[in-house]
């Protein structure tokens, strides 16, 4: 009995890993074009500025009047490159994104990028924890216009 309880488990627990598990190319779709096409422009955003460091590209995803609610980064697509230069080198552009995506959700003018993070523990030395982050970005005619995420002061 208790071997039909750990395989039916063990069943089941593939069953929802499979459904739940995307690729990014999935979380890319969406039945209506607008927010596919919004998703596709944050995730290239992504891909291309911020993980590839590829600052000259800001002028085709960022509007210049670009507002940034991150309090570490001032607001406007030139103080963002002006702060991109500083701490990023550019890298060959790769096919999807780097960090530990989970979900890309778009609704309206709002795309939101989910993220796994392994942070260290602040009550245990030495040990760590697993949370989330997210990034939220409003696209305005096919470029970014805003960004929020959950950043504090530095």
């Amino acid at each position: 009995m208790k071997k039909k309880i750990l395989l039916l488990s063990f069943i089941f627990v593939s069953i929802v890993s499979s459904v739940f598990a995307q690729s990014q190319k999935d979380m890319l779709y969406s039945k209506n074009a607008k927010l596919a096409a919004n998703k596709k422009i944050v995730y290239d955003f992504w891909r291309e500025i911020l993980e590839g460091g590829h600052i000259e590209f800001a002028a085709k995803y960022m509007t210049e009047s670009y507002i940034q609610h991150n309090p570490n980064v001032a607001t406007g697509r030139q103080p963002i490159v002006d702060y991109f230069t500083k701490y990023v080198k550019p890298i060959p552009i790769v096919d999807t994104v780097k960090a530990p995506l989970i979900a890309i959700v778009a609704e309206g003018d709002l795309v939101v990028l989910t993220f796994k993070q392994v942070y260290p523990d602040p009550k245990e030395k030495g040990k760590q924890y697993t949370s989330t982050w997210f990034d939220m970005l409003r696209v305005e005619n096919g470029k970014i216009a805003e960004h929020w995420d959950p950043s504090t002061k530095q």
